[in-house]
């Protein structure tokens, strides 16, 4: 009896060992993230105004503004989700819905989990040889965005992978046994049981691409734009290049504006992953398992 009391409370304490580990490794990324965001909140707080968002760059720290890096941030992540987005989704229930097991599959799956843990440069570079020098897009919006949408594709597609494995396969068989086609089924019934992992996983992803530089700055895309892009094919920046170039500028002024450009940059990228949340729970409570 005695023995079996010692091992229950070496058992607890084991766990409330492992409990504090857990939080600690919690409190303490966030505590950091805190600090960050806070230290740069009140270095750039003093620029955070409409003008500072609606303004041009200028040579002058207290006139420069980001709303070209702004815009073209939002064009590219609008081009880079009509690419990437139902490529991904499609070659995902392609994989798992309708890939016959075998090498060719295995090699694919393989494939797709390294592309996922390629630096971004490496992507950077491809994008630059393949649709700047190679399909003549120039240092283009569309040229970015096609770089981009290379980078999520791997990510797109193991997220929605996952969301269609936690559909049951009776499910699927249910709606066979009803007289359902395939693809029927699929689109009827697994996809709208599947869709919040999906959407989480898209929108994480992005928020991970916003943030994005190094592809971005090996396309050649510009660091100083007074101007906001006006088709597929008008030269761009973005918020990261916006930030890049005011870092490297020796003038204080325009390390306060860096810092401010920080600050919106990571609210767009909380905003993102708050979305990503708020979307997930609202379509778990309409779907009934």
């Amino acid at each position: 009896m005695s023995r079996l009391y010692t091992v229950d409370a070496q058992a607890v304490a084991a766990e409330r060992a492992f409990r504090a580990i857990a939080i600690l490794a919690l409190v303490l990324p966030l505590c950091l993230l805190a600090l960050l965001f806070g230290g740069t909140l009140i270095d750039g707080f003093s620029r955070l105004s409409f003008d500072f968002l609606s303004g041009f760059p200028s040579r002058r720290p207290e006139e420069a503004g980001i709303l070209p890096a702004l815009a073209g941030t939002m064009a590219l992540m609008l081009l880079t989700a009509a690419m990437a987005i139902p490529v991904g989704v499609g070659a995902a229930i392609y994989l798992e819905e309708y890939a016959p097991p075998g090498k060719i599959t295995t090699l694919i799956e393989v494939n797709i989990r390294n592309l996922a843990g390629v630096p971004s440069i490496i992507y950077g570079l491809l994008g630059l040889e393949v649709f700047v020098r190679s399909l003549q897009m120039d240092r283009s919006l569309i040229a970015g965005a096609c770089t981009l949408a290379l980078l999520l594709l791997p990510m797109v597609v193991m997220a929605s992978r996952e969301a269609l494995r936690t559909v049951p396969r009776m499910y699927r068989e249910a709606a066979w046994a009803l007289g359902a086609e395939k693809w029927t089924g699929i689109r009827r019934v697994v996809l709208p049981m599947c869709l919040p992992g999906i959407l989480t996983g898209v929108i994480l992803s992005l928020a991970r691409a916003i943030g994005e530089t190094a592809p971005l700055i090996t396309l050649g895309a510009l660091t100083y734009v007074s101007f906001l892009p006006t088709s597929l094919k008008s030269a761009f920046t973005a918020l990261p290049i916006q930030i890049f170039n005011w870092t490297s500028r020796p003038q204080a002024g325009f390390h306060v504006a860096a810092a401010a450009g920080i600050v919106v940059l990571l609210t767009m990228m909380l905003l993102l992953n708050a979305t990503a949340i708020v979307l997930r729970m609202r379509l778990q409570k309409k779907v009934t398992w």
